[in-house]
């Protein structure tokens, strides 16, 4: 396994934020992941016996996460360390995309080629650093993408009545959310104890051993089923546009959509069966690997 790496960086604003890489030596490219709605970068791409930063790592290119601000170990904004009901929700995409920004400026300069994949709200992170903020990345990945998720959708991305700043998840509530993509199959011991164990172990935890998450996310997400979140066509590099076939909450035509949207020549869809919207943590989290590593081979080497 390749070494971890925690470095602490500073936004535009001041905020610090956590980056993890795995950088073995003499790589010539990095890939940088965006997490999702929930949970922060190393719970969702690197717990113990599962990461996907290792995998990149070992194939010979850095691999980097970010924990956006309120995700993770980096800094919480104010509104997350007073009661809920006393804020709006915090974090929207459009302050996240800043924190990206600043973790890609961070690495653009030590490699040729410096790969975006997004996943699941971090899709719409990455979508507005290249359509809006023009940054110079060699290709995208929108992995368990949301572009324009079905009006059905709009209860699930409920920010609650009134909103408020942020909400709490149990351990059970995660292992819920994730059964519930996958009828009659258990979810994987292993892979969810490693992932709680990741999350609970960082900043992210409050008492009762759970966890807290920004709920502009959740706005975002509202949001998004009335008009994108961005301006795909706008994209043009290489793309690849990639889901489980059992998640729920990326669905199949949303993928679809946004695949058809994208700006660019070269782009793919795949979609790898068996797989939810916790497919990087699976049995079948294999064939994600080796579809988004081949991916980057395609387009590193034109």
């Amino acid at each position: 396994m390749v070494g971890l790496e925690r470095t602490d960086l500073t936004a535009p604003d001041g905020t610090r934020l956590r980056r993890w890489g795995r950088v073995p030596t003499d790589a010539s490219e990095a890939v940088l992941f965006v997490h999702g709605a929930t949970y922060a970068g190393r719970a969702a791409f690197d717990p113990t016996g599962f990461s996907w930063l290792d995998a990149v790592a070992r194939a010979g290119r850095a691999a980097y996460a970010v924990d956006i601000r309120g995700y993770g170990d980096s800094e919480r904004p104010p509104a997350l360390e007073a009661p809920a009901a006393e804020s709006e929700p915090v974090v929207r995409a459009s302050t996240a995309a800043g924190d990206v920004a600043a973790a890609l400026e961070s690495i653009v300069a030590d490699f040729d080629a410096v790969h975006l994949v997004g996943y699941s709200w971090g899709t719409i992170i990455a979508g507005l650093l290249l359509a809006d903020r023009g940054a110079d990345v060699a290709s995208l990945v929108q992995y368990a993408p949301v572009y324009r998720p079905p009006s059905a959708h709009r209860e699930r991305f409920s920010p609650g009545e009134p909103p408020t700043a942020y909400r709490r998840v149990s351990k059970a509530q995660a292992r819920d959310r994730w059964a519930e993509q996958r009828p009659g199959d258990a979810v994987p011991d292993d892979a969810f104890e490693a992932f709680w164990e990741a999350l609970v172990g960082s900043d992210q935890r409050v008492e009762d051993g759970e966890i807290l998450a920004p709920n502009g996310t959740l706005v975002d997400l509202q949001a998004a089923i009335d008009a994108p979140p961005y301006d795909a066509a706008a994209i043009t590099v290489p793309a690849l546009v990639l889901r489980g076939s059992l998640d729920t909450a990326s669905t199949r035509s949303d993928a679809m959509g946004l695949y058809d949207a994208l700006g660019g020549e070269d782009r793919t869809y795949a979609e790898i069966s068996g797989g939810t919207h916790f497919l990087q943590l699976e049995p079948r989290r294999g064939a994600l690997f080796e579809t988004v590593r081949g991916f980057h081979d395609r387009v590193g080497s034109a």
